[in-house]
């Protein structure tokens, strides 16, 4: 079954209006899939180029310059472009002599060396599109929230035929990337075993603050070492960190970041959960759901708000904050208990924050107030409250 992307608007209004789009990604996220999508909807000719394959590198490396002068006239679809960054310098030139929107479309895998290739050489010749895997609201309600929960949102994985697929989907995904595809996105001697271990640790931390030092022990390597290999792993979509908001209210504030495992299937393949069944009577549950609404919270949310976290040393806290123009709009507890109790230090929270818009998100519960917040379900929350905020 082919799943429509909301993206594909956004990607095709930005070929519309910039000369390059980057689509970023973690690697089998559908950034192939959403080019092919797109030079279909344009109706315009286009070649593709996979940088990962000798035969398409070839193609360039003696002299883009002719090649992308020969087929001025397409959409020039080029895949892994991290793989030669030198492209980006020659890119510029080849832009400045026929400058027309939606001309090259290119693809990452790793944002440092993209940005960093970007930054240097087609500042104002380029527009960005970040892809994740499926979002709740693009999958629902033709497939469940249970379903998109449990296994996650990489197309593989979401459309296996059976929760075993998945399995063998996410197995050969993290083996891939830990045999190959860090060294050859980063350029950088990664140890698999390490990888991977450092990578699982991750999982069963999800959604705690990030403690390199604790990490290195475990580990047996250094601080510095682990905060490469995070930083690495960041700058391949395969985990992320929520900063804490800081606000002067004359409290102690937890400054550290949480971290998170990108995609709640990699979570549970990663802490050895094979079904939902097995979800549900698993410790992990608290924290994968907490994962899971703050994805899609970051999946779904308006470009111009932010997310961060709020942590006091006295207790009080908030999962969620949302920052709009350096000022905290809404506070968010995440439950999995359609009747939530909620503690007092949320609502303490409130009261520092100074929020009007307040919420505690469930998995399915109906929406009512309670106590200055407004208790519902994730896509209640998503379809209807976050898009007016």
């Amino acid at each position: 079954m082919r799943i429509q992307r909301a993206d594909i608007d956004t990607l095709i209004k930005k070929l519309s209006i910039s000369p390059s789009v980057a689509i970023l990604g973690a690697r089998q996220v559908g950034k192939t899939t959403l080019a092919l999508q797109a030079a279909e909807m344009l109706e315009k000719p286009f070649v593709y180029l996979d940088l990962e394959s000798g035969q398409d590198l070839a193609k360039i490396s003696d002299d883009p310059e002719s090649y992308f002068d020969f087929h001025k006239e397409k959409l020039v679809i080029i895949d892994e472009i991290q793989a030669y960054p030198i492209l980006f310098t020659r890119l510029r030139s080849v832009i400045d002599k026929h400058r027309v929107n939606g001309r090259f479309l290119l693809l990452g895998s790793a944002s440092p060396h993209l940005v960093k290739g970007v930054s240097e050489s087609l500042a104002g010749r380029i527009s960005y599109l970040d892809l994740n895997p499926f979002r709740l609201l693009e999958i629902f309600p033709d497939f469940s929230q249970q379903r998109h929960w449990f296994r996650g949102g990489f197309p593989g994985a979401f459309l296996a035929e059976s929760d075993s697929n998945y399995q063998d989907w996410v197995e050969s995904f993290v083996r891939s990337y830990v045999e190959r595809d860090l060294n050859l996105l980063f350029g950088y001697s990664f140890n698999p075993v390490l990888a991977k271990r450092l990578w699982q640790m991750l999982a069963h931390y999800h959604g705690q603050l990030f403690n390199a030092e604790e990490l290195s022990r475990s580990l047996g390597i250094s601080s510095p070492a682990v905060n490469r290999y995070v930083d690495f792993m960041v700058g391949a979509f395969l985990v992320y960190k929520i900063s804490p908001w800081y606000t002067n209210i004359g409290k102690r504030l937890v400054k550290s970041p949480k971290i998170y495992v990108k995609d709640s299937g990699i979570v549970h393949f990663l802490t050895a959960i094979k079904s939902y069944e097995e979800l549900l009577g698993n410790p992990v549950i608290g924290a994968s759901w907490e994962g899971y609404v703050m994805e899609q919270i970051l999946y779904h949310k308006p470009r111009e708000i932010d997310i961060y976290y709020y942590r006091t040393h006295t207790g009080t806290e908030i999962d969620v904050v949302l920052v709009k123009g350096n000022q905290p709009i809404c506070c968010i507890e995440i439950k999995f208990s359609n009747a939530p109790s909620v503690s007092k230090g949320f609502f303490i929270g409130i009261e520092d924050l100074q929020t009007t818009k307040n919420f505690v998100i469930t998995p399915g519960s109906d929406s009512y107030p309670h106590k200055g917040a407004t208790v519902c379900s994730l896509v209640t929350f998503l379809q209807d409250y976050l898009p007016e905020l």
